[in-house]
């Protein structure tokens, strides 16, 4: 990884690390549901800490408006101890007297979580002021937090300019795997986009079809292609007043030579419900009053023998209403199948968002995926070429 510094470029020994991870985990009634975003930054805490670096994690929690206890990272601080098995003292600001006390505190290996950036309205800012008054507490900034390197906030993106910028281990192996992906990818590739809207995912598809070999399209946003094309869709989700623009994605993905994959065939229903009486219909026969809630049996062949013509796979949103039973079926046949070809060593597979996350844990096949990016929005963005301001200020 040429591009950026990483631990690998640094001594860490006796240095003040202001470490910026993803904490924003999910909480329910005190207590944390979801580990997964402590558990994928544990590994540059505890090398950091080994190292002889003094470990100052630095997080966002939730969208506070000021200083709220609900939004407190101390409890997250002591699941981070947990994950770890080490200690994690906490202090009660991010700035100011508090949080230097409890830096100047501190040994060679130990680790500090400090209180949430955004309890000061000019992390969100960006603001010098806070920028300087973060950066007296540290000698290097490494950045962990993929998932908030869209945002250039003064803890993400502000840090980078006033002292030495590192990419953490995770925003590495994310770093190397997007670049596996879409920056240098082995060919050809493909691309699965679903999801209910395409207005959401207009940018994806234009950035897209200008860079992969096939394209996939499902879930809603399929139906206002088919519809576009003027085929009957019934009441079906749709988004028609976006046809001229779903031609124009078609006519810009012919000229660019990548195959658009739409479904032929697809599995209706009359209620919008989980085991609702469904059949699976031609695209010449959906009833005027059925919804399409999946592909049908012959697009799952395409889209798995679309995956068998690629050497790199990229996936965002789910291609039929997953999260409903027997709706899921096009979506774990594509993501089993895509599992497979990748333990068989044929194929990269990167996904990431997060219906598309919870349907390969549905699927539990999230494992045995080349790399599953648990970073949403960010995901989305560098997905649409978009540059991250927490990324680009770590480039050399």
């Amino acid at each position: 990884m040429k591009a950026f510094r990483t631990l690998d470029d640094v001594d860490l020994k006796g240095k003040r690390v202001l470490l910026r991870v993803d904490l924003n985990v999910p909480m329910e009634a005190g207590r944390i549901t979801d580990r997964t975003r402590i558990e994928r930054v544990a590994p540059t805490i505890a090398e950091i800490a080994d190292k002889g670096g003094k470990v100052i994690l630095l997080a966002h929690f939730g969208r506070p408006k000021g200083r709220d206890p609900k939004d407190s990272l101390k409890p997250v601080a002591a699941a981070v101890s947990q994950v770890i098995k080490r200690p994690v003292a906490f202090a009660d600001d991010c700035i100011g007297d508090v949080a230097e006390k409890a830096i100047a505190a501190m040994k060679d290996g130990d680790v500090l979580c400090l209180e949430n950036t955004r309890f000061h309205k000019e992390e969100e800012e960006n603001d010098p002021a806070f920028v300087a008054a973060l950066a007296k507490l540290g000698d290097i900034w490494v950045n962990d937090a993929f998932s908030a390197a869209h945002r250039a906030h003064a803890s993400t993106e502000g840090l980078g300019h006033k002292l030495p910028a590192i990419a953490g281990r995770t925003m590495q192996a994310e770093l190397e795997a997007l670049d596996k992906a879409l920056g240098a990818p082995k060919k050809p590739v493909i691309a699965i986009v679903g999801g209910a809207k395409v207005s959401t995912k207009l940018a994806l598809l234009e950035n897209l079809v200008g860079k992969v070999d096939a394209l996939v399209i499902g879930g809603g946003m399929a139906n206002t292609f088919l519809h576009a094309q003027g085929i009957a869709i019934g009441k079906s989700l749709a988004e028609k007043d976006l046809a001229s623009t779903a031609l124009r994605i078609l006519d810009k993905a012919a000229k660019a030579n990548c195959a658009i994959i739409l479904p032929v065939d697809a599995v209706v229903a009359f209620h919008f419900e989980a085991n609702a009486p469904s059949h699976a219909y031609g695209l010449d026969a959906i009833p005027s009053d059925g919804m399409i809630l999946d592909v049908g049996p012959l697009s799952i062949e395409r889209i798995t023998s679309a995956i068998d013509d690629a050497a790199t796979l990229v996936w965002n949103g789910p291609v039929g209403a997953f999260e409903l039973s027997p709706f899921d079926k096009g979506t774990m046949a594509a993501a089993k199948h895509a599992a497979a070809r990748t333990k068989a060593k044929k194929l990269i597979s990167v996904a990431g968002g997060g219906d598309t996350v919870a349907a390969l844990n549905a699927a539990r096949v999230a494992d045995d995926f080349s790399y599953v990016s648990t970073a949403g929005g960010a995901f989305l963005e560098w997905m649409e070429g978009k540059p991250l301001p927490g990324v680009e200020v770590l480039r050399r």
